[in-house]
């Protein structure tokens, strides 16, 4: 096995950010949105400490994205987004991760940090409890599709709850929201 560095999140490896991204993310999972360069400028712009990558002598190995404040609690940091090459599993690169991303969100005034994991990755949820995590709060989404979308007569543009949050923390901010999605760590297992 070759050596493990960990490293903060860098321009150089944007593309095999994005390239993992789409491969491990289930997208069509709801709750979660897209993955998107986007989804990578929002963490990377707001909390760049929290941004971190894990690579061997073979290229990438995983990526980490976390970021301060959730939703209205400024005081709350974010690991939203996680995921791990097949090799890189079963290797503690995702305990290297969350511990880098954590540690900078506290080091930034975090008083917790949260995140979410889909019910059915029981591989993701192990690794959070291993890290320190705890389940705090159990929420059943029930989804009621619009009976109008079959024929094609919806009236509407569906949006973006991800892309909303963004654009409220960014009128905060001060700052220009342009197009955001965000995902989760959720989407893919990380055994």
């Amino acid at each position: 096995m070759s050596e493990v560095e960990t490293l903060p999140l860098r321009l150089t490896h944007l593309d095999a950010v994005l390239d993992l991204g789409y491969r491990a993310f289930d997208v069509k999972a709801m709750p979660y949105t897209s993955w998107s360069l986007s989804s990578v400028a929002a963490h990377w712009d707001a909390q760049p400490d929290a941004c971190w990558i894990a690579r061997d002598e073979q290229g990438l190995l995983g990526f980490v994205l976390g970021s301060l404040s959730y939703d209205e609690r400024e005081d709350w940091g974010y690991l939203e987004w996680i995921a791990l090459e097949e090799r890189a599993r079963g290797r503690g690169v995702a305990s290297s991760l969350v511990e880098h991303c954590c540690a900078a969100l506290f080091a930034a005034g975090a008083s917790r940090i949260i995140t979410d994991v889909e019910s059915g990755n029981a591989a993701s949820a192990a690794m959070m409890r291993r890290n320190g995590f705890t389940e705090k709060v159990t929420v059943t989404l029930f989804v009621r599709p619009n009976p109008r979308e079959h024929t094609g007569t919806a009236s509407y543009s569906p949006q973006d709850p991800a892309r909303s949050r963004l654009r409220r923390a960014a009128r905060a901010g001060g700052g220009a929201a342009g197009p955001a999605s965000a995902g989760s760590t959720g989407a893919g297992p990380l055994a």
